[in-house]
């Protein structure tokens, strides 16, 4: 694939950066964000970067300023909010009026559920969503999850110490908004174990089919 471009945003608390693997003719943009133990270059987010463009969607991997600054911690969520909403003009001058869908894994799932509606997203798609901290199950976070007053896909797996794909199910209560698909054998960063029942490669490339279908059913088509 052909190298990302990217574009500077300026916030308060120092220069983040937009990674755009554009598509050739946009039908809607999905603005991912990463986690707190890394940058865009996740598996999980390169896989979408790379494969969703084919199919017409443009996907903006967001680097908080932290991230840039070199820092190894990231900051309190209300700092990531404000990084975020700090992008959000330039990710809406390059969606160019096709819908804006959000999302990120781990910590940038929750920024993009808890900014979901201030940025007028048309649908949420979070990758291991970190539900409770691990071993911690009485702390969750499903209220985030829950916040979003549009459609969510959770991509979570089936041995993640933040929260089973099971544990998300329970926690969404049957919300219709909420769907959920479990990765199977995977854990919190989406890897699978070499005696899993599948491969890692085939692993990541479940996630942009399964982003593919839920945009499709969610997003009007143009």
């Amino acid at each position: 694939m052909p190298r990302p471009t990217e574009l500077t945003v300026p916030t308060e608390t120092g220069p983040g950066r937009l990674l755009v693997s554009p598509a050739g003719n946009p039908t809607a943009l999905l603005w991912l964000g990463h986690g707190a133990g890394g940058g865009a270059g996740a598996p999980d987010l390169t896989a979408l970067a790379d494969e969703l463009p084919r199919h017409g969607i443009t996907v903006v991997r967001h680097e908080q300023p932290w991230v840039l600054a070199g820092r190894k911690i990231a900051p309190r969520p209300a700092a990531l909010d404000a990084g975020w909403l700090a992008a959000a003009p330039a990710v809406t001058g390059l969606a160019a009026g096709v819908p804006v869908v959000v999302g990120g894994r781990s910590a940038g799932a929750r920024v993009a559920c808890r900014t979901a509606a201030a940025v007028g997203a048309s649908a949420v798609v979070c990758l291991a969503f970190p539900l409770h901290p691990p071993g911690r199950p009485e702390r969750s976070r499903a209220e985030e999850l829950l916040r979003p007053p549009v459609p969510v896909l959770v991509l979570q797996g089936t041995r993640d110490a933040f929260g089973t794909a099971d544990e998300v199910v329970a926690a969404a209560g049957g919300a219709p908004a909420v769907g959920v698909v479990p990765v199977e054998d995977a854990d919190h960063a989406l890897k699978v174990r070499r005696s899993g029942p599948v491969g890692q490669e085939d692993t990541l490339a479940l996630l942009p089919a399964a982003v593919r279908r839920f945009l499709q059913r969610e997003l009007p088509a143009r």
